[in-house]
C-alpha cells in the first residue's frame, strides 16, 4: 500500500482503526471486564476466539462467529457507507440514505464474515439497523424523519465516521451532515452521538490534532446529556494513564447518563428511549479510553475492548479517532492482516478510494463558495470575498 498524502494515511488510519478495533471487540461484547478476565484468563490483549464454542447455538438471537478477527455489523455499515460517498462523489443527505444505502441493505449480497456466508447486510445488522429498511423502504417514511420512533442506541453513530473524513479537517461541518445522514436512522441522542462521532474523527485529521483538540471539539459542538456525558468521562478519564485502573471509574462516569442500566443483556425498563438528559455509552467511553491511552490506538482500543459491554461498537470508534490521529501506520499491522485475511475484506482500498472522494467534494465546496461569494458580491456591490486558497 502506497500512501500518497497525510490525507491519505489519516483516512486509512481511521478506517483500518475501526474495523480492527471492532474485530477485537466482537467476542467479548456484552460482558463485564471480571467476566472477560475469567473466560480469558487475565485482560484481552488482541485477537480471540469466540465466548461460546458452540457459537451457531449458544446464544439462538446472535447465532454469529464472533471472534477470530471477523468484523461485526459496525463495519459492514461503515463500508456500505463508503460505497454510498464512492456513488454520489459529494456530501450525504437523509435522502442519499433512502436511495442509496437501503437498497444495498436489500438488495446486494456480500460476504458477512459473522455468518460465514454471503447474505444481504439486512440479515446480519441489529433490530435497530432494520428499522431503516422497514421504515424506509416498506414504510415510505420522509427519510429525514425516519429515525423518529427508533429505539435509540449507537446504531448509527457507530459507522459515521466516513462522514468525518469527508469532512476532514472541518469538523462543524462533519456533525451537521451526520445528523443529516443518520436522520433516518436515529433520534434524540443517538442522532447526536452520530454527530458527535463524525466530528470527533474530522477533528482528528486535522494538521496537529490532539487528544485534548478532538475533545474540545466534541465538547464545543455536543448538546444536552450527551456533551454532560462526554466531560464527566473526559475528566475521570484524565486521572489515569492505565485502562486497568479506569475501567469501573469511566463505567462509574458514565452510568448516570447511560438508559441500559447495569446488566447489558438485560436492560432496564426505560432503556433507550428519547431524552434531552441522557447518552449513549459508547462514544462518552471511546473517548475517555481515547484520553487514557494519551491517543495510542493499541491502548486506546484495549482498554474499549476490556471495558466490554458494548465494546465493539465503543473499540470501532474509539480505533476510528485514534486511527485517525496516528495514521495507518498508528495500527498494529499484526491484528490489520488477521482481521483482513479473517473476514475477506480489502482494508485498504475502501480507504483510498474514499480520500478520492474527500478530495473531489472539497474541490466542489471551493466552487460552490466562488458562486456564493461572487453572487454577494453583486447584490452588495462590493468586491468578491476571498473563497479560500486554491479556488
Amino acid at each position: 500500500m502506497t500512501l500518497t498524502s497525510t490525507l491519505d494515511d489519516r483516512i486509512t488510519g481511521s478506517l483500518v482503526g475501526a474495523a480492527v478495533g471492532d474485530a477485537l471487540g466482537g467476542p467479548v461484547e456484552g460482558w463485564t471486564p471480571e467476566q472477560i478476565s475469567r473466560r480469558h484468563g487475565g485482560r484481552v490483549g488482541g485477537i480471540v476466539g469466540p465466548w461460546h464454542d458452540q457459537w451457531r447455538t449458544a446464544r439462538p438471537i446472535a447465532p454469529y462467529h464472533k471472534g477470530d478477527g471477523h468484523v461485526t455489523d459496525d463495519t459492514l455499515m461503515t463500508r456500505l457507507l463508503i460505497e454510498v460517498y464512492e456513488e454520489v462523489r459529494d456530501h450525504l443527505d437523509a435522502y442519499a440514505v433512502a436511495t442509496h444505502l437501503v437498497p444495498r441493505m436489500i438488495g446486494e449480497p456480500r460476504w458477512i464474515p459473522e455468518l460465514e456466508a454471503s447474505a444481504l447486510p439486512l440479515q446480519r445488522v441489529f433490530l435497530a439497523e432494520k428499522w431503516l429498511v422497514a421504515r424506509v423502504h416498506y414504510g415510505h417514511v420522509d427519510p429525514r424523519e425516519a429515525g423518529a420512533g427508533n429505539i435509540v442506541n449507537c446504531g448509527a453513530a457507530m459507522y459515521m465516521a466516513p462522514v468525518g473524513l469527508v469532512n476532514a479537517a472541518r469538523p462543524e461541518a462533519a456533525y451537521a451532515e451526520a445528523l443529516e445522514v443518520a436522520a433516518p436512522h436515529q433520534s434524540s441522542y443517538g442522532r447526536e452521538a452520530a454527530g458527535v462521532f463524525a466530528a470527533a474523527v474530522a477533528a482528528a485529521c486535522a494538521p496537529g490534532a490532539t487528544v485534548s483538540s478532538v475533545v474540545g471539539t466534541c465538547l464545543a459542538l455536543a448538546k444536552d446529556g450527551t456533551r454532560a456525558a462526554i466531560e464527566a468521562v473526559c475528566e475521570v478519564a484524565a486521572e489515569h494513564r492505565d485502562f486497568e485502573t479506569a475501567l469501573e471509574p469511566l463505567r462509574r462516569a458514565v452510568a448516570p447518563f447511560d438508559t441500559v442500566g447495569p446488566d447489558y443483556r438485560a436492560p432496564s425498563l426505560g432503556a433507550r428511549r428519547p431524552s434531552r438528559l441522557h447518552a449513549i455509552e459508547e462514544l462518552p467511553v471511546a473517548l475517555g479510553m481515547l484520553v487514557v491511552g494519551e491517543g495510542d490506538y493499541r491502548r486506546t482500543v484495549l482498554g474499549a475492548v476490556n471495558y466490554g459491554r458494548d465494546c465493539d461498537s465503543i473499540a470501532t470508534m474509539g480505533g476510528a479517532v485514534a486511527g485517525a490521529l496516528g495514521g495507518a501506520g498508528s495500527v498494529p499491522g499484526q491484528w490489520a492482516e488477521q482481521v483482513a485475511q479473517a473476514s475477506r475484506l480489502d482494508l485498504q482500498g475502501p480507504a483510498l478510494r474514499l480520500a478520492e472522494v474527500a478530495r473531489e467534494v472539497f474541490a466542489r465546496d471551493r466552487a460552490r463558495h466562488r458562486a456564493h461569494a461572487e453572487a454577494f458580491a453583486a447584490l452588495t456591490g462590493g468586491p468578491v470575498a476571498d473563497p479560500g486558497p486554491g479556488a
